[in-house]
């Protein structure tokens, strides 16, 4: 049961953070919304590995990597506009 519940954690995060980019409330440079989405692939990945959902595993994998570079491209843009 708690592994259905982290599922559905991630697909709310998933659509709530589409939602509000499509809605013009967060912008695609905006931190929260990578933030979300790597919340989103990381609780998907771990609804994934206990069913032994391998695809799903693999593609929120990629998911989860591609947020992550766009949280770094935000930190050093942030970074370098300090300096």
């Amino acid at each position: 049961m708690i592994f259905q519940l982290i599922g559905w954690l991630g697909a709310i995060f998933f659509v709530f953070s589409y939602f509000l980019l499509a809605k013009g409330i967060w912008k695609q440079e905006d931190i929260k919304y990578h933030l979300f989405n790597l919340m989103g692939a990381l609780c998907l990945m771990v609804n994934a590995l206990h069913f032994s959902d391998h695809a799903n595993l693999a593609v929120n994998g990629v998911w989860a990597g591609i947020a992550l570079m766009a949280l770094y491209r935000c930190w050093t843009s942030y970074l370098r506009s300090k300096s």
